[in-house]
């Protein structure tokens, strides 16, 4: 039974990730930081209800919820000339160091009295400032540490990581909002950060990380590098429209439930949780797409996705819904798996911490800005109208990206390998030096 079940986890995706010298020493810390993370969601509004002026408060909860992931697009946009030839393992640490420190002042303060809304929320956006380069550094230390044909799994062991952490960190910050407030559970956040930049800083040799060769075109800036490959700026254009047209449903859900579906809170976390359980068992099979091929699957994702969320803005049964929006959660990290491989895959080593750092500033402030949307789309279709917009645009979308990526590989295979584009991503794949080629044809 031991041998059997022995042969079963080498003969996984994730075995060549998890057994991987310095990804072992990576993975726990990370592991930590993801679960003080899921638990910050709940503690960072709940501090600043605390602390807010009753007459404002809802100003300065969307403020706070703003500052600690905003200002991480601000850095990845002013910060590059300074960061982008830093290694992976550097960028990641720094980060998970200033968050640590940031976040570890909070409670202090907090503790002294000498904490309020103003500081709190400066404090949130400072910690936040390097929060693209790091999640950049992480993502390029699994392109340039694993071969190329683990860095979907890879990438999915670290999503899976992340999906955990959204379903224990809530209920965890829960109980120690209710033993020890809000900032307690910032300085139990602030303690993980601490482990995660100890793991990255202290934890990775120095020659556990290859590094590229030095050239000319490391000195672009991330977007710049993005707009000279032509297949990325399809794929950030696809992902920012993706990540736009779901924030509103952080806006509409909730009426929904409270105004359409005369539903309890109750109702209304039964919806979260089974995305959540949906994004954990996405993250697992996410790691066995390796063979398919990456552009149609994360376009046909996006399509899926639109489509299973059109059930809750269409008045279905709710148990219908909470299972569809359970369903779309599965989907939810394959996407940002797939969509982050597709840039590993088509950029030089020597550009990747640039190009994933404009990546992550672009998701970053994606969801926010739709978000923003929801306001005003609720107030004029009602909430089911705004998720029935919201959920037939990402399917638009979807259909919309197709048609390129069926237009890019017709024209693809008339002007052979010169034609360039998006079709041309998953043959990338084919060589370490494809993305070099596909630089230089642009």
């Amino acid at each position: 039974m031991g041998m059997a079940l022995r042969r079963v986890m080498r003969s996984s995706p994730y075995w060549p990730v998890v057994t991987h010298g310095t990804l072992r020493r990576v993975l726990p810390g990370f592991a930590v930081s993801s679960l003080g993370d899921g638990m910050a969601v709940v503690a960072v509004s709940w501090l600043a209800i605390e602390l807010a002026p009753e007459a404002d408060r809802s100003i300065w909860v969307a403020l706070a919820a703003a500052a600690y992931t905003l200002s991480g697009a601000a850095g990845a946009l002013l910060l590059g000339r300074f960061l982008r030839h830093r290694p992976p393992a550097q960028l990641a640490g720094c980060d998970a160091a200033l968050r640590a420190c940031t976040l570890g002042s909070i409670p202090v303060l907090y503790a002294f009295g000498a904490l309020n809304i103003q500081g709190y929320v400066a404090l949130l956006a400072l910690s936040s400032v390097l929060h693209s380069w790091g999640q950049a550094g992480v993502y390029t230390l699994i392109a340039r540490v694993l071969p190329q044909r683990d860095h979907l799994a890879g990438n999915a062991v670290l999503s899976g990581l992340g999906s955990l952490a959204t379903v224990a960190g809530p209920p965890l910050a829960t109980l120690l909002i209710v033993f020890g407030g809000p900032a307690t559970v910032l300085a139990v956040d602030a303690a993980t950060f601490l482990v995660l930049a100890l793991t990255f800083l202290l934890a990775v040799p120095k020659g556990g990380v290859p590094e590229p060769e030095e050239d000319e075109a490391s000195r672009s800036a991330g977007f710049a590098v993005v707009r000279r490959i032509p297949a990325l700026s399809g794929l950030l254009a696809l992902s920012f429209a993706f990540f736009l047209l779901f924030g509103p449903v952080y806006v509409a859900l909730p009426l929904h439930v409270s105004d359409d579906l005369a539903g309890s809170a109750g109702v209304l976390a039964s919806f979260y949780t089974a995305f959540g359980i949906g994004a954990v068992v996405g993250s697992v099979l996410t790691g066995f797409l390796s063979k398919w091929k990456l552009w149609p699957v994360t376009i046909g994702i996006v399509i899926c996705f639109g489509l299973l969320m059109l059930p809750m803005g269409l008045g279905a049964p709710t148990a219908v819904s909470v299972v569809c929006f359970g369903l779309a959660g599965l989907l939810w990290p394959p996407y940002s798996t797939l969509s982050t491989t597709l840039f590993q895959r088509s950029t030089p080593s020597a550009l990747l911490p640039q190009a994933l750092a404009a990546s992550s500033a672009v998701r970053v402030m994606s969801v926010p800005l739709g978000t923003a949307l929801g306001g005003p789309l609720v107030a004029g279709l009602g909430a089911a109208g705004a998720l029935r917009v919201s959920a037939g645009a990402i399917a638009v979308v979807g259909v919309v990206a197709a048609v390129a990526l069926a237009v890019g590989s017709a024209r693809g295979r008339r002007e052979g390998p010169k034609g360039g584009g998006a079709a041309d991503v998953d043959d990338v794949t084919k060589s370490e030096e494809a993305g070099d080629v596909t630089m230089r044809q642009a």
